[in-house]
């Protein structure tokens, strides 16, 4: 396994920094401004939503034809050095990594580089996929797993998923790759590490290899 796959929103940094409620806000906002949703109808379709399209998004793209460009720079406009600043011990945690590594991420490019940026490891990422690289089709869903191998040229057995969501995780492993969960909860049969943050990730795959 010489790539690994990483999430990034309460992934690459911790759930407690409160980044994604900041986006949370402007989905609503969007939905009720731009779209021109009831307040009270939001959290019952984005429920609905998720549930249904994986993501807010597709929801929208599918029932009110919204431009999916607009929305992606719309709830992404918030201020992550507010929640987020540089990570010396993660950035030391990856370095030392030997593997390829990328971002794999249901958000936006934009929204991922700022992030990588204010937590200055944005040079150490080869090349990062979002929400576009399978038509706006999000995890868990298996297109944009397979459209990421056929970016990479690469097969699901070479890489490992590092994420937060263990839907995320139950669809990498149905394609062949190996997972890390990262955060706190159970550890499901198709998760072969479960650490409690990302930066544990060198000593989970150490751990790998001597076994």
């Amino acid at each position: 396994m010489n790539i690994i796959l990483f999430d990034l929103d309460n992934t690459l940094y911790p759930p407690e920094r409160q980044l994604f409620s900041l986006i949370d806000v402007r989905i609503n906002r969007y939905m009720c401004e731009v779209v021109g949703i009831p307040s009270h109808e939001v959290d019952g379709l984005r429920r609905q939503y998720w549930q249904e399209y994986g993501v807010t998004l597709q929801g929208l793209i599918r029932h009110y034809d919204i431009d999916p460009e607009d929305y992606l720079t719309y709830v992404h406009d918030v201020d992550i050095l507010s929640r987020l600043g540089p990570d010396p011990h993660l950035r030391e945690t990856l370095q030392a990594l030997p593997q390829r590594r990328t971002v794999f991420t249901n958000g936006s490019i934009c929204h991922a580089n700022r992030v990588l940026s204010a937590l200055a490891i944005d040079d150490l990422f080869e090349e990062i996929f979002d929400i576009r690289v399978a038509a706006y089709q999000p995890k868990p869903f298996p297109e944009p797993y397979r459209a990421v191998l056929d970016t990479l040229g690469a097969t699901a057995q070479e890489c490992i998923m590092v994420e937060d969501s263990r839907e995320n995780l139950q669809t990498a492993k149905k394609l062949g790759m190996a997972t890390v969960l990262v955060g706190d909860g159970e550890t499901p049969d198709f998760v072969d590490s479960h650490i409690p943050a990302v930066i544990r990730i060198g000593q989970a795959l150490q751990d790998w290899s001597a076994a």
